[in-house]
C-alpha cells in the first residue's frame, strides 16, 4: 500500500470511529439482548477511541502533506487500532457477540478485522517509508 492510501484510509477510519460514537449515544447501536457487561465495557471506550480517531485523522492529514510528523502519529495510532481490534475480538468471543444475530456478528467481525489488518498494513507501509528516507 502507498503512504497516500494509508493516509486517506487513516482519515476515513478516524472519522468512522467518531461517527460510531456519535451514533452510539444518539440513535443507539446496542444489540437487542447484549450481555450484562456490555454497556460497562462500551462506556470505557469513548475517550481512548476519540484520542485514537484524532491521531488517525491528524496523522493522515500530515502524511498527505508529506510531513515527517505523520510517522509520530500514525505509528502509535496503528498499534492502537491493532490493540482495539484484538480487545474487541476477545470481548466478542467471550460474550457471544458474534452470534447474537448474523448482521451484528458480521458487522462486528468486519470492524474487528479492519482494525487489525489495516493497523498491520499501516505499520508495514510506514516502516517501508521510513526505511526509504533513512
Amino acid at each position: 500500500m502507498s503512504l497516500k492510501t494509508i493516509a486517506y484510509l487513516a482519515i476515513v477510519t478516524g472519522i468512522g470511529i467518531l461517527i460510531f460514537w456519535i451514533a452510539f449515544f444518539t440513535i443507539g447501536l446496542a444489540p437487542e439482548n447484549p450481555p450484562a457487561c456490555y454497556f460497562a465495557y462500551e462506556h470505557s471506550f469513548p475517550l481512548p477511541d476519540s484520542v485514537l480517531a484524532i491521531a488517525l485523522i491528524m496523522g493522515g492529514v500530515l502524511a498527505i502533506k508529506k510531513g515527517v510528523r505523520a510517522l509520530l502519529l500514525l505509528l502509535p495510532a496503528s498499534g492502537g487500532l491493532i490493540f482495539l481490534g484484538l480487545l474487541d475480538m476477545a470481548f466478542n468471543l467471550q460474550n457471544g457477540m458474534y452470534t447474537i444475530t448474523l448482521m451484528d456478528g458480521a458487522l462486528n467481525a468486519c470492524i474487528n478485522i479492519w482494525c487489525v489488518v489495516f493497523g498491520l498494513c499501516a505499520i508495514l507501509t510506514l516502516k517501508r517509508e521510513f526505511m526509504k528516507k533513512s
